[in-house]
């Protein structure tokens, strides 16, 4: 199946240098890889700004498909201490996506690629 990778100019050391694409596009869908809110300074001390980093991140990749937030069908997060930041993240998260809901799993974890940070946000966005 043909599939095109998606790579935003500011994303392109990391494609380079650790050898994953920021998205790809095959069979209709762009399946974005996850986004942490972190800055070349680290994770944020708030949650609200780490989870609105995250989701600023996700809006560059689908920008750089083409696409927007109504063209994302589902999303899958990973939450380290979920229980204590899910109501900081659902607020950020509607922040940037609305009605029609699309389809969310929230997962706890223990930790995440970058030391520190929270939350990870991966979706697929129908284009």
């Amino acid at each position: 199946m043909p599939r095109d990778v998606i790579v935003p100019e500011e994303d392109r050391a990391s494609y380079d240098n650790f050898h994953f694409a920021p998205a790809v596009r095959t069979g209709g869908l762009v399946l974005l890889s996850g986004q942490i809110g972190a800055t070349g300074g680290g994770v944020p001390d708030s949650a609200e700004e780490e989870f609105r980093l995250a989701w600023q991140g996700v809006a560059r990749v689908l920008a750089a498909a083409g696409l927007g937030f109504e063209d994302v069908v589902e999303i899958t997060t990973y939450h380290v201490n979920l229980q204590q930041h899910l109501g900081t993240f659902m607020k950020v998260k509607d922040e940037f996506v609305g009605q029609p809901w699309p389809a969310w799993t929230a997962i706890g974890i223990t930790e995440l690629a970058i030391p520190g940070a929270r939350a990870e946000i991966r979706v697929t966005a129908a284009g």
